[in-house]
Order: C-alpha cells, then structure tokens, then sequence
C-alpha cells in the first residue's frame, strides 16, 4: 500500500460498500494464505488443483474480485499478493487467473 493509500484509501477499492471492502479483504488475505501453503499453481491436477493446474479457491476468488470490481480490482489484489508473496507467486497468481473476466496479465 503507498502512502497515499493509506491517506485516502485505495482508488479501486474506495466505490465499494463496506461490506464488499471486507469480502475483498478477507478474500485477499486467504489468496495470501493459499499461495504460502499450496501455491496457485501445481505440477499435477487433483486434490485442490483443477485439472489446468490452478488452484480452484483462487480461480474463484479472481471470478469474485472480477464481479467486485472488474480487472482493475483484481490488478489492485495482485499487487498485494505480490508485495507479500514476491514477484514468482504472482506471476503464477497470473496465470492461475487466465480467463477470469479481462485478466490478461
């Protein structure tokens, strides 16, 4: 978060309700849960793994974020991740996230 997020509020975040603020938040804490524990993406299918590799809870996080708030939400949770997780689990947050909505990162 810069500092001018922490003065006004994240932009892509400030036109949602309160209630959604906080969906976003618990949903951006357990992205950050899930790339710790099991990564967003896998060698092999199965278990919590889809058979793409990806990881079924972050798939349906991103489809959540992209209702919320569209591409630009889901670019603001990414860069979140990626400050907490570092620029490799973002990247496979990237492509865990091909075909949600927009997202074309």
């Amino acid at each position: 978060m810069s500092i001018l997020d922490n003065l006004f509020g994240n932009p892509t975040t400030n036109h949602l309700s309160p209630h959604d603020r906080q969906e976003v938040d618990k949903m951006t804490a357990e992205l950050i849960q899930i790339g710790r524990m099991d990564d967003f993406l896998s060698l092999s299918p199965g278990g919590v793994f889809d058979v793409q590799c990806h990881h079924r809870r972050a798939r349906d996080i991103g489809k959540r974020m992209n209702e919320l708030g569209g591409v630009d939400l889901m670019i603001s949770i990414r860069q979140r991740v990626q400050r907490k997780l570092k620029a490799t689990l973002a990247e496979h947050l990237d492509h865990c996230w091909k075909g949600v909505g927009d997202w074309k990162h």
